[in-house]
């Protein structure tokens, strides 16, 4: 089933209604849907790089949108929708845990979920959850998935085709590499 969503992804980026596909899928995959608008982006961006960073601005607003759907589901609706979207992802059983030093360090759990290769429909619906200050999650959200798309974008826009591999094997390796040096910079200040 995954295959058939993600081939239907990918079959999307030269519809004629290309952005609004982007947008649906961008907002549902913030909250429940297992494919990641890049995969979607990538060959927009590649068809039409004059378009790079409207692309990244619609999957941007689309995703925090549906970030906002996660927190209410995890608000709301925690255990009638919420757990079950957990349960599905394998992520059931750490969530009391989860839940108890989350909100400690929720800018940085939003924060590395938007831009890392970590689901970020888990954090969206475990900040409601938890509670977390709206405002937090919303800053932070714009915040890491705008560098993530904008990124993407620049670099499709600045190399085209070349970068492509680049970027669906190794930019979430490199965004996390990135997070983990600029959580280590953050401690070393700290302690030194």
């Amino acid at each position: 089933m995954i295959r058939r969503l993600y081939d239907w992804t990918l079959s999307m980026a030269d519809h004629p209604r290309a952005l609004w596909v982007l947008a649906f899928v961008s907002f549902i995959e913030s909250s429940v849907f297992p494919i990641p608008p890049d995969i979607l982006m990538i060959p927009m961006i590649l068809a039409a790089p004059s378009r790079a960073f409207l692309i990244a601005g619609v999957a941007l607003v689309s995703s925090v949108l549906g970030g906002l759907l996660g927190y209410a589901i995890g608000a709301l609706a925690f255990e009638t929708v919420g757990q079950p979207v957990l349960e599905a992802m394998g992520k059931a059983d750490s969530m009391e845990a989860f839940n108890d030093r989350f909100n400690g360090v929720g800018f940085w759990a939003v924060l590395v979920a938007g831009v890392t290769p970590f689901p970020y429909k888990v954090i969206t619906i475990m900040s409601g959850w938890t509670a977390m200050p709206l405002g937090t999650f919303i800053v932070t959200s714009i915040i890491a998935r705008g560098l993530r798309f904008f990124i993407v974008a620049a670099l499709l826009w600045k190399f085209g085709a070349p970068i492509k591999d680049f970027i669906e094997k190794r930019l979430g390796l490199m965004f996390t590499l990135f997070v983990i040096v600029l959580i280590g910079g953050f401690y070393a200040l700290k302690f030194l």
